[in-house]
């Protein structure tokens, strides 16, 4: 949050505020200001999304662009244009994986961007992943079998949406349909909408609208309690089936040569 206090500074000369002015049209005190200015504070998240809906802005960039007369602000439908990320941090500034159970996925859509409300949930550790940020969620239903209702899905955060790849599997956050673990069918383009498909194929694909798009979590790894059933015997019945089932698809071939 580096570029806070010079933005917040630059942002308000380029209005032609005083710091008392500024102070007065937000309703908080000018020495917080001031404060804010000089980087002998910070202000909280909901004071930030205060400042970023007075100048028009996205959260993502009064906290990360460095706003000056160079500056352009990007397109309001670019994907690109993502929020800003809470995360918390260990006793030795290490990254946590904070859990997002079932029981909170409503709430996580309220507190996504709430650095009081993510240092609250569950978190861990794990060994392998030392390099990057990682969120788990819980999932529910059986629409993503052979993973089952209940399972933990492990995401890397996509910051840079263009990065999709289509088949492969991510836990999408959306205003319309929460937390989802699925398939993506297509990149996600500016006022376009994403294609999530369902391992299971009882569940059709669909889609949801860009803009609908809160976050986007690459699924790198999943924890179960649920072990993989083994892999049942040959039976006699099986093995003939099969057999038929060969005969069937050679004579077919055969009679596609004649022809």
């Amino acid at each position: 949050m580096a570029n806070i206090s010079s933005n917040l500074k630059y942002l308000r000369k380029k209005k032609g505020l005083t710091q008392q002015q500024f102070a007065d049209t937000l309703d908080i005190k000018r020495s917080l200001v001031g404060a804010y200015e000089e980087e002998r504070a910070e202000p909280k998240y909901e004071l930030l999304k205060k400042f970023a809906e007075f100048y028009e802005l996205s959260m993502d960039e009064l906290i990360n662009d460095k706003i000056d007369d160079k500056w352009k602000s990007k397109p309001k439908g670019d994907p690109a244009n993502i929020r800003v990320l809470s995360i918390s941090v260990d006793a030795n500034d290490r990254e946590n994986i904070e859990l997002v159970p079932v029981k909170a996925s409503a709430g996580y859509l309220n507190g996504y961007s709430d650095p009081e409300y993510i240092s609250e949930l569950p978190k861990f550790q794990l060994p392998m992943f030392k390099q990057g940020t990682y969120r788990a969620f819980e999932i529910k239903g059986d629409s993503m079998l052979p993973l089952q209702s209940g399972t933990i899905v492990i995401g890397e955060y996509l910051s840079n949406w263009s990065d999709l790849k289509p088949g492969d599997t991510y836990v999408i956050i959306s205003k319309g349909d929460g937390i989802v673990y699925k398939r993506v069918g297509n990149k996600l383009k500016e006022n376009k909408s994403l294609k999530l498909i369902s391992d299971n194929t009882i569940y059709e694909p669909y889609s949801i609208p860009a803009e609908d798009v809160l976050e986007i979590w690459k699924a790198k790894a999943f924890i179960s309690t649920e072990f993989p059933e083994p892999t049942p015997e040959p039976t006699l019945e099986s093995l003939t089936s099969m057999v038929s089932q060969m005969q069937k698809s050679l004579s077919g071939l055969h009679g596609n040569k004649s022809e």
